[in-house]
């Protein structure tokens, strides 16, 4: 294995880069990615490559313009070939991991025509571009899907490590806010969006 340093790449979805403090908002409040951002390397000239999510994280992920990627909307996937930042890392010993929401992963179709089964567990490093997948999720927890589904997401078994209890500690807690009345708003509505997540400080 390399002896390279941990890197933790944090990339988010739809959030806007003067919301956080390290970048100068007046009010907001964002001390651990502070931190993260005083201690490590904080990107100050980004522009995108495409308005749209999906096709902006492959180019992130790849270096390359969306015009060369050909990669036009969510969902769609990188042509085999393409190489990816995490098929650099783990090509230099470095083991590679994603977590949270990413739609990016490689066209299998051609492989598959070699007979290649795509299924296969040793075939993940190719389908995730050279990541290894943690927790791949969109980060939205609704308790109906977790009904529907009979499955909880790590995220709320470590909530409920912290003390934080219910079906979905998720969306009670974390994507809930407390009004002026002490009453519990969810955070699915945007007239909500001013209301600190239902969580302790030392949480926070």
């Amino acid at each position: 294995m390399s002896d390279a340093r941990n890197i933790l790449f944090i990339m988010c979805d739809q959030l806007r880069w003067d919301y956080l403090s390290c970048y100068g908002h007046p009010h907001l409040q964002t001390p651990n990615l502070d931190w993260l951002a005083a201690n490590g390397v904080r990107f100050d000239r980004v522009y995108v490559q495409s308005p749209v999510c999906g096709p902006s994280r492959a180019c992130i992920y790849t270096g390359r313009y969306q015009s060369t990627l050909g990669v036009r909307h969510n969902g769609f996937p990188l042509r085999s070939d393409e190489l990816g930042m995490g098929d650099y890392l783990h090509a230099l010993g470095i083991r590679t991991a994603v977590i949270g929401k990413t739609d990016l992963h490689r066209h299998t179709e051609v492989v598959e025509r070699l007979g290649i089964d795509m299924a296969a567990p040793e075939q993940t490093l190719f389908r995730e571009v050279g990541f290894e997948p943690y927790e791949r999720n969109s980060g939205n927890f609704p308790t109906p899907l977790l009904r529907r589904r009979g499955q909880q997401p790590r995220y709320n078994d470590y909530l409920r490590e912290l003390g934080y209890e219910g079906e979905n500690p998720w969306h009670t807690y974390a994507n809930s806010g407390l009004d002026e009345d002490g009453n519990l708003q969810s955070g699915w509505f945007n007239k909500n969006a001013r209301l600190a997540a239902n969580i302790k400080e030392e949480h926070s």
